[in-house]
């Protein structure tokens, strides 16, 4: 496939339908309620052509129609259905105690590998991303390697629940084939065994120690730690560390639900390395800003279009919103 014809970014995150229960302190029901929701995991690209990026969706046969519609207002050309006659769609349960998160499978879940890719339209994309463990990262990126002249920009997100210092030593193995590794503050933290208080100096040791443990190997590797509120922290070998606001860091009642703010500010990367011209540090305004329409309703951002046939979503435009995050960091560089 010539270079020109392949998708910017594909993403290899399973598709779940989410549900949700929220208990007090004491594990008691709160009284909040909130229904299914189509996974976050449907990363926002905005500004990319619908054929430029793209997933896998397995369709289960209790897949809502609602959540097909929205899909589709997206872009049809950005998914790539497979349809199961003999179960249903991949759901998980997501459990909120007080501060605490949990998250479990309520179903069996279908892997995706970059050998799904082969053949179809979503084959040899520019970058590629993956949730998972880190024995699963290895697995797909020597599936990536054995795929004769694909080179893609490997963006690793940790699965949360890996995310415990055992698992460092199958990370260390697996970072000289990951070309930016994205894990959040508290999930960094935690891989590293350096407590759960996040700071902005806690963040950075971090970050500095996943680049000493080999990220993009010979390469000029990148650090990406989502930090909530802090912002995102960046750093490469060459280039040094900066941080990078949230976009809603001075306007809490803007965070309706963060839930796939990591999925949404990964996905908006994917598309700044593109809009940026492969600059990591440009495409971060992006993945932040894409992040902003993610936390800011319960479910996906609604898409529409402006009077000038221009993206809206959530009837803002996330030019408008770049330029406000660059003139933010630009003043607090003065």
């Amino acid at each position: 496939m010539a270079s020109s014809q392949r998708p910017q970014f594909v993403s290899l995150g399973m598709f779940i339908i989410d549900e949700f229960e929220y208990l007090d302190d004491d594990g008691r029901p709160t009284g909040r309620s909130l229904a299914p929701q189509e996974s976050q995991a449907s990363f926002t690209c905005y500004q990319l052509p619908a054929e430029k990026v793209g997933m896998i969706i397995d369709r289960g046969t209790d897949f809502p129609l609602w959540i097909q519609e929205k899909l589709d207002s997206y872009g049809p050309t950005m998914w790539l259905f497979r349809d199961h006659a003999d179960r249903g769609t991949t759901r998980a349960l997501n459990s909120y105690k007080g501060d605490l998160r949990g998250f479990k499978y309520l179903t069996s879940r279908i892997r995706i590998t970059p050998r799904d890719l082969a053949g179809t339209r979503l084959a040899h994309p520019t970058a590629l991303h993956f949730i998972c463990s880190p024995s699963r990262a290895a697995v797909i990126t020597s599936e990536v390697h054995a795929e004769p002249g694909w080179d893609p920009i490997t963006i690793y997100e940790p699965i949360p629940d890996r995310c415990v210092p055992e698992e460092l030593p199958a990370l260390i193995e697996v970072l000289p084939a990951i070309s930016i590794l994205s894990p959040n503050a508290e999930e960094a933290l935690s891989l590293l065994s350096m407590g759960p208080t996040v700071t902005r100096s806690a963040v950075e040791e971090a970050a500095a120690r996943f680049l000493e443990y080999g990220v993009g190997g010979n390469g000029d590797g990148w650090v990406i730690i989502r930090s909530g509120s802090l912002g995102a922290y960046i750093t490469t070998r060459r280039k040094g560390g900066q941080w990078i606001p949230a976009f809603w860091s001075d306007n809490a009642e803007k965070v309706v639900d963060v839930t796939g703010a990591g999925n949404g500010f990964l996905g908006g990367l994917g598309a700044g390395l593109l809009l940026g011209l492969g600059d990591v540090y440009e495409a971060v305004f992006y993945a932040t800003v894409s992040a902003s329409f993610i936390i800011e309703q319960e479910g996906l951002p609604r898409l529409s279009a402006a009077e000038d046939a221009s993206e809206l979503w959530n009837d803002d435009s996330p030019q408008r919103r770049l330029e406000e995050l660059r003139a933010r960091v630009g003043q607090l560089k003065l």
